[in-house]
């Protein structure tokens, strides 16, 4: 192969869903790695909440992508040339090295994996970036303790089952808020949380009631909206809100109103702190020996949903994260 096939961003988007013509796949010639570098060839790419954000523009807490720029993402795949003695050709490295059949590294930031150990697509999902979120998030901010209530949002998603199953390991109550019958299911039935409400059935603060009887000491959110403003509602004294994603106003077409119950952080005297994984990346080997050892533990179950369209796919597949349509965390198959 003499290219390489790359999804560009053509243009910032207009609010509401992302259209096809945001992106622009094409061909670039096919570089060799230079001195210090390697050549990775693509197997997965993650699709993420976060990319809505990413081709915005405006401030955030990285730059947003450049037009005309590959588009951002974790991406894992195996190296097929190398100039850094780090790393030598058949390695598998997972790193934010972009939606496209090929990348150059400088080797920072790009971690070995082990197929071995799990599959080249679980290392983008629950043994990746998503776990290592919910890893951090809920340990460093939401800090629980044996017998405390957690209630996670977008529960059957890639970093929310993570966190409930967490929650439970270190002796929690976990409830998670879903969207549908089915994703409460397996929620509960096969990741062992507690509980789950499913928020599209109506009477969100009554069931969260009945399912947090002693009230809720940790929330980690996702969604925001006026799931989190019925979740601070039934917040205990100082509770903690370790705030990872508000997916609900991602793709509006209008600034949505704020937190209208934010009372509750003074009168509960709540701790809110919003979280960022690369907060942690010095940490990123910890998050995954232990997510390792808890999934190879059998205490620790994790479920991706991999879509094989290609990257001319890109536009559609990531528009699942908005609608409901993923189960499991969402990967592109390059």
């Amino acid at each position: 192969m003499t290219t390489n096939r790359q999804v560009l961003l053509a243009k910032r988007p207009a609010p509401g869903l992302v259209t096809p013509d945001v992106f622009k796949v094409a061909d670039a010639p096919l570089a060799e790695p230079g001195e210090g570098e390697v050549r990775v060839k693509i197997a997965y790419v993650s699709l993420d909440p976060a990319m809505r954000g990413w081709i915005n523009e405006g401030r955030s807490y990285v730059p947003p992508v450049a037009i005309g720029g590959v588009m951002r993402s974790f991406s894992v795949g195996i190296v097929d040339a190398s100039r850094n003695p780090a790393f030598k050709v058949g390695d598998a490295v997972q790193g934010m090295l972009g939606v496209q059949q090929f990348a150059i590294s400088d080797g920072k930031g790009l971690v070995k994996v082990d197929p071995k150990l799990a599959p080249l697509e679980r290392w983008v999902g629950g043994l990746g970036m998503p776990g290592w979120t919910a890893y951090f998030g809920l340990l460093e901010v939401g800090q629980p303790k044996a017998g405390e209530t957690v209630v996670v949002s977008a529960a059957s998603g890639a970093v929310g089952s993570i966190v409930g199953q967490i929650a439970k390991i270190k002796g929690c109550r976990a409830v998670g808020i879903a969207g549908g019958p089915d994703k409460c299911r397996y929620v509960v039935d096969e990741l062992g949380f507690d509980a789950c409400i499913d928020y599209k059935s109506g009477n969100l603060a009554d069931q969260l009631k009945a399912a947090c009887p002693k009230g809720i000491d940790v929330n980690f959110e996702n969604v925001g909206g006026d799931i989190l403003d019925t979740v601070l509602m039934q917040m205990n004294v100082h509770g903690r809100v370790a705030l990872c994603g508000l997916i609900s106003a991602y793709n509006a077409t209008k600034m949505p109103e704020g937190p209208k119950n934010l009372r509750a952080v003074l009168t509960q005297r709540l701790t809110m702190r919003g979280l960022i994984v690369l907060d942690w990346a010095d940490r990123v080997p910890e998050a995954i020996a232990q997510l390792g050892a808890w999934n190879r533990e059998g205490k620790l179950k994790i479920r991706e949903d991999v879509r094989t369209g290609g990257l001319e796919a890109f536009a559609e597949t990531l528009n699942l994260l908005y609608t409901g349509g993923n189960n499991g965390k969402l990967v592109l198959k390059v």
